[in-house]
């Protein structure tokens, strides 16, 4: 039996076809997590998350007990560099926090 000819107008569709099976993962996001402390205040925690974040006082302070009751809590999601900015600022207002990819 003789093989497929390959023509011109076969390969681009080839091409295309392989590039549509692909599938690609979505690039995963990065995190900033808030850690317990034994230190901060909870009204000054929540203070910060406003301050920061533009929380409002439900969202700042729901994230505030998180924290206190879980030992942790994530505050922001985004790229790797724009976690790595939250956590350098949150560490500026003396809050231990740390940056992960989700």
């Amino acid at each position: 039996m003789d093989a497929p000819r390959m023509t011109a107008r076969s390969l681009p569709e080839q091409l295309q076809q392989q590039d549509a099976d692909e599938v690609r993962e979505p690039e995963k996001q990065w995190v900033t997590i808030v850690w317990n402390d034994p230190v901060n205040l909870m009204s000054y925690v929540t203070y910060v998350f406003k301050k920061l974040f533009g929380y409002d006082d439900q969202k700042a302070t729901k994230l505030m007990l998180d924290v206190h009751h879980e030992g942790r809590a994530v505050v922001s999601t985004g790229s790797k560099e724009s976690m790595e900015h939250d956590t350098a600022r949150l560490h500026a207002m003396g809050l231990w926090a740390t940056f992960q990819q989700d």
